[in-house]
């Protein structure tokens, strides 16, 4: 077992805060197949994507049907 904390575990620890912004993990993705889709012409799913996208940029939550078209792209 390692006996030294992590850097991310003791900056928890000591309260200090990260200034790097949080990446939305569903815009990322969004942003991925958002290229796919412009590259099939999927305007269905390019239109997802970009709502996604504005949602986590504007800080709301993006609508769950969104979400499903963006995540189950590539399956």
């Amino acid at each position: 077992m390692n006996a030294t904390p992590s850097a991310a575990a003791a900056s928890q620890r000591l309260g200090m805060t990260s200034n790097e912004p949080k990446s939305d993990p569903s815009s990322d993705v969004a942003w991925m197949v958002l290229e796919a889709a412009n590259d099939f012409g999927d305007d269905t799913t390019i239109e997802a994507c970009r709502r996604v996208i504005d949602a986590s940029l504007s800080g709301t939550p993006a609508s769950q049907s969104d979400l499903h078209v963006v995540s189950d792209y590539f399956r």
